[in-house]
């Protein structure tokens, strides 16, 4: 199977602490094209789901402050293993949706296989390009992006391409690292502060919604299509 050339986009469902750092070879110059080539695989995936992650990362938390319904549809984006994947479909039930979506072919072909294994019919793997969001129009109610964001290319342009995916009312969701020297997380150098990440979501028409303050590592933002330059 073919190795993961990241071009622009994700570390899959959230980074993990930096002992995971040498999972990955990189190369680019962080302000476009970025490419991560996975060493070892099964580490990464150890690394993604280490139960020592909880603690910073809050992930039932984090899922219960979206206040999902059930019957709603989810776009877990950079879904990797499923860590959120199937916290978020727990919320929205059986009778919900969540796209779990990844450019690693094989990502989603376990991602796959542990929705098959959990009978988690309402979860969907999806394998997309990296300047593109991979949802069909008018899909979801929720995106949900964890510490992804940074990792795309032309972000406005990726935001712009996710509009159409959206319901009525959608909203969608960032959590990434503070631009700070922290115990988990990518260097500062790849890291986006939360200015940056709210003049971006403007300039691709969204208009800021919330901050959700319950994580100690991370910001996680709340946007809804609105007002501001398409």
């Amino acid at each position: 199977m073919r190795s993961l050339l990241f071009v622009a986009l994700l570390v899959p469902a959230c980074a993990a602490p930096r002992a995971a750092a040498p999972l990955l070879a990189s190369s680019g110059d962080h302000r476009g094209v970025v490419s991560h080539v996975y060493r070892d695989l099964d580490r990464f995936i150890a690394a993604m789901d280490n139960p020592a992650r909880v603690a910073w990362q809050k992930p039932d938390e984090v899922v219960a402050a979206l206040r999902l319904s059930p019957g709603q549809a989810v776009a877990d984006i950079g879904a990797g293993t499923g860590y959120f994947t199937f916290r978020l479909a727990r919320a929205v039930g059986p009778g919900g949706k969540v796209y779990g979506v990844d450019i690693d072919e094989r990502l989603v072909g376990l991602l796959r296989q542990r929705a098959a294994e959990a009978q988690a019919r309402q979860v969907e793997a999806v394998k997309t390009a990296p300047d593109d969001p991979g949802l069909p129009a008018g899909a979801v109610d929720l995106v949900f992006i964890c510490n992804t964001y940074h990792h795309i290319g032309d972000r406005v342009a990726w935001l712009r391409k996710l509009r159409p995916a959206l319901k009525p009312g959608g909203r969608v969701a960032d959590v990434d690292f503070f631009k700070r020297q922290l115990p988990v997380g990518p260097p500062v150098k790849r890291k986006l502060s939360r200015r940056e990440v709210k003049d971006e979501f403007a300039r691709a028409g969204y208009r800021f919604v919330e901050e959700i303050q319950i994580l100690p590592h991370q910001y996680f933002l709340v946007f809804a299509p609105g007002e501001g330059p398409a």
